[in-house]
């Protein structure tokens, strides 16, 4: 008997979740994906049996291929396809809007889109990351509403979250631990048996809050901990230090990890999980506890960008130039390194506060192809995105930088000045060779 699955998002969590999961034997796996000017081109590519990622992707082309191949994995945009479905899961984006609010509005769409359509007995996992609570308190409930079924009873539901980095997709699900938290100790089993099939880690249940919990306080415990790195690292600059010295230092103790500061911190769980569990801590118009570090570590990390503009003006004016006058290459537009992923990249906030100050600015990526949030174009080409530029300012730290030809680019820029956000260069190499250089948390900032 063929277990029909429904992945209800096609992005960097449900694609791979579902290529594996149609790779096991006895699992047909259909991708549901809203076919918008934005996304709806990924349905004919993966139909074709090709990653829409152009990033670096171990092992997911080719197990798209044979999944393909096989037949048992296809992608649609059409939503009756939940009607068949004896497991469904929900891998679509919720992010939070300017003011740090959860927006569910495709987590909504999806829960009463599903709740139209679902048959007795179906199993629903949210994967995607939510506030404590909600799902629960609105998937559960407009599920409910929709179908007049009952949760626990009629229909099984559980949260469970994937733990994936681009670049590392299969690896992370696959071989990270994973947590479930059923309404009932039946949807957690049921779930369990399924994540069985693909993760070879050990599979931790308990009950949906806290699996919720779970999700969005590790993504706060790391974001606390960056934000840390980054505000010691603007210490160090202050009294000349370098902070990459003193973090050797501090991490020779074996049980010490501090993190690495950089330019700023990106992708679709780090910006935003932390406020969904703030907002999670949210009811009836007051507070059950306000997790003040947190917002402080948001506001720390959202500063990074602003900062590597700091050190841009400042290396400019050393050599003379105002920023006004100045064209400005930002290296990497991605949030991760060799990767396409531009959620939430600090790159935006640098380009923006770049602008804001007078800069012209160029974008530079060897793996991202389209710009969402400006009127740029990105250039593949280093030598021509320099060319007569005053600065480079690396914010991601793709491979290709780590052997950038110093003497060919000091010969076609204008102004050979380089800010460095990831401490990719070596800070004599970049002096001998005549570059103007800043790095985040380095010594040899100047004040002008």
């Amino acid at each position: 008997m063929v277990t029909k699955i429904v992945v209800i998002g096609m992005g960097y969590v449900g694609i791979p979740v579902a290529a594996l999961f149609a790779d096991v034997d006895g699992y047909s796996v259909t991708g549901l994906q809203r076919r918008s000017k934005r996304s709806g081109w990924k349905i004919d590519v993966l139909n074709s049996g090709k990653s829409p990622f152009e990033g670096v992707e171990p092992g997911l082309d080719e197990l798209i291929a044979k999944v393909v191949k096989k037949k048992t994995f296809s992608v649609t945009d059409d939503i009756e396809v939940l009607k068949d479905a004896d497991i469904i899961l929900i891998d679509v984006q919720t992010p939070t809007d300017s003011q740090n609010m959860p927006r569910y509005d495709s987590l909504r769409e999806v829960s009463k889109q599903i709740g139209q359509r679902i048959k007795k007995g179906a199993l629903v996992i949210v994967e995607s990351t939510v506030a404590p609570g909600t799902t629960q308190n609105i998937v559960q409930r407009i599920i409910e509403q929709e179908s007049d079924l009952k949760g626990g009873k009629d229909f099984d539901l559980a949260f469970s979250y994937e733990r994936v980095m681009p670049g590392r997709l299969i690896e992370y699900i696959v071989n990270m631990p994973r947590v479930v938290g059923g309404i009932t100790t039946k949807a957690t089993k049921r779930s369990v048996e399924l994540y069985s099939t693909i993760v070879k880690h050990e599979i931790y249940t308990t009950n949906t809050l806290s699996a919720e919990l779970s999700k969005t306080i590790e993504n706060a415990y790391r974001d606390v901990n960056i934000a840390f790195a980054n505000e010691m690292a603007l210490v160090c600059e202050s009294l000349g230090v370098d902070i990459y010295e003193i973090r050797d230092l501090i991490n020779a103790r074996h049980d010490r990890h501090m993190h690495i500061p950089g330019a700023g911190v990106g992708g679709h769980c780090l910006p935003k999980d932390p406020w969904l569990l703030r907002f999670g801590l949210y009811e009836y118009g007051t507070w059950k506890v306000e997790p003040e570090i947190i917002a402080l570590s948001r506001r720390i990390n959202n500063h990074m960008p602003v900062h590597m503009a700091d050190l841009v003006e400042n290396a400019l004016q050393s050599r003379g130039l105002s920023i006004q006058d100045a064209t400005v290459v930002i290296l990497g537009v991605a949030y991760l390194e060799d990767s396409d992923d531009t959620r939430n990249t600090p790159a935006a906030v640098l380009a923006a506060a770049l602008q804001s100050r007078g800069a012209t600015v160029r974008l530079h990526d060897p793996f991202v192809k389209e710009w969402e949030f400006g009127p740029h174009e990105i250039e593949t080409d280093i030598m021509k995105a320099a060319k007569g530029a005053d600065c480079l300012a690396l914010v991601t730290k793709h491979q290709q930088y780590f052997s950038l030809d110093f003497d060919a680019l000091k010969e076609v820029m204008r102004t050979p000045a380089l800010v460095d956000g990831r401490n990719v260069f070596d800070t004599k190499s970049a002096v001998d060779k005549g570059f103007e250089y800043r790095c985040v948390g380095k010594k040899g900032v100047q004040k002008v």
